[in-house]
């Protein structure tokens, strides 16, 4: 798994970028070329060779259709180099972008606003689309989605005594089962110390760090005590650990090496358990309920169009092909990311039955703080969780909500 968040600074973006992304913001009516056969550059962070085919070949289908070309680049660094290429009078026509960089970018006027014209922009998740709207334009096309879900070692839980009926639906279940598995050198749960996982208790707990427009903060709510108090518990007890305490990078690594017996990822899990780790039984279930009910977390990317591109209609033309039915469910299987339309998911499900409590968790699923300028605000809080077992959690939430509201103004209370 990659979420790792970058170097940061004041503007919530890595230094190369502060030049350009802090200045007065972008051109604008850039002049289109719309004559002819059209040259369309795309960049993406792939994820691996699966990936990069996926999106080679669609983009080389759509081009054999249209009579266009297409080249695919590799990036990187996305956020640099994109940073780079909107200071420049030459940017890629198309191109991913995350969630928490998005309003960022549209703030600067980096970002060509084209949601009007997508063919079926009715289909996609609106907490998907939520996340790519900036002043009440949706900007871009959300790529595909992931969510979180408990992943549980079958062999493991079966040595335990457990059975299918014992799987967690309550926080205080998801303690006693974690307490269960904990025995010879492994630990009941693993998870990684960033608010990407810890956050589904937060939404859990009823509550969330902000508001529903992500204006205010909202991050001392008890609710939000509540949970992060639970996540310490557990810690505390050593039925939870962070995977570097158990020499793993993230928690996948640490339950496929059977040094976990659960773990909470989401979908890329099935992928680098395929490859990683094929001899390892498991089984993924929706996250267990808190004090308020469900919760899990959402992901995903769009595939945004620079400003700044000349060839805008074809590029949307493109997208609009990335983002079909049969594409979405093609990069679905090839990638294992989940289609980013709500209208796809039953037939999504239908073809891959073992994730199904991650596709079910996409209707009451939490899209993470993306508001301008708070990366760097919540990269502190993930650094200010890693010490989460020996620190007040009504502390760190007091602190994240200082700094959230230096961002975004104002107090949430």
């Amino acid at each position: 798994m990659s979420r790792a968040q970058l170097p940061l600074v004041a503007c919530g973006l890595s230094i190369a970028l502060l030049a350009t992304a802090c200045s007065s913001g972008f051109d604008e009516g850039t002049a289109q070329d719309d004559s002819g056969k059209q040259k369309i550059k795309v960049l993406i962070a792939t994820s691996g060779d699966a990936e990069t085919t996926a999106v080679k070949k669609a983009a080389a289908a759509w081009a054999k259709d249209t009579k266009n070309s297409v080249t695919v680049d590799l990036a990187q660094n996305i956020d640099q180099q994109l940073g780079q290429a909107f200071a420049g009078s030459n940017p890629p026509d198309v191109f991913y972008t995350t969630a928490d960089q998005f309003s960022t970018y549209a703030k600067r006027g980096s970002l060509y606003a084209y949601g009007d014209k997508l063919k079926d922009r009715d289909d996609f998740s609106p907490v998907l689309t939520k996340a790519f709207t900036y002043d009440d334009k949706l900007y871009c096309a959300p790529k595909d989605q992931s969510t979180l879900g408990l992943a549980v070692n079958t062999t493991l839980w079966k040595k335990a005594g457990l059975t299918d009926a014992d799987y967690p639906k309550t926080w205080d279940e998801l303690e006693a089962v974690a307490k269960k598995l904990t025995k010879n050198g492994v630990t009941g749960l693993a998870f990684n110390p960033d608010y990407n996982e810890l956050g589904a208790f937060i939404k859990q707990s009823g509550s969330w760090l902000t508001n529903t427009d992500q204006t205010k903060m909202t991050a001392t709510d008890k609710a939000n005590v509540q949970a992060l108090t639970f996540v310490k518990k557990l810690l505390k007890e050593g039925v939870l650990k962070y995977p570097k305490d158990l020499d793993a990078g993230w928690g996948g690594e640490a339950f496929g090496k059977g040094k976990a017996a659960m773990t909470i990822e989401g979908n890329w899990l099935a992928g680098a358990m395929t490859k990683d780790f094929p001899d390892t039984a498991y089984k993924v279930v929706p996250l267990p309920e808190g004090p308020g009910g469900k919760g899990t977390m959402v992901f995903t990317n769009c595939w945004g169009v620079a400003a700044k591109s000349r060839h805008q209609t074809a590029a949307v033309d493109l997208i609009n092909h990335l983002t079909s039915d049969s594409s979405q469910l093609e990069f679905a299987k090839a990638v294992g990311v989940m289609p980013a339309k709500t209208t796809l998911l039953e037939k999504y499900v239908a073809q891959n039955p073992e994730s199904k409590a991650w596709a079910d968790g996409t209707a009451y699923a939490q899209r993470p703080v993306s508001a301008p300028g708070m990366r760097q605000v919540m990269a502190e809080f993930n650094t200010s969780l890693a010490q989460l077992a020996d620190s007040e959690p009504a502390k760190l939430l007091a602190d994240l909500q200082k700094n959230g509201e230096s961002v975004l103004g104002g107090s949430g209370r």
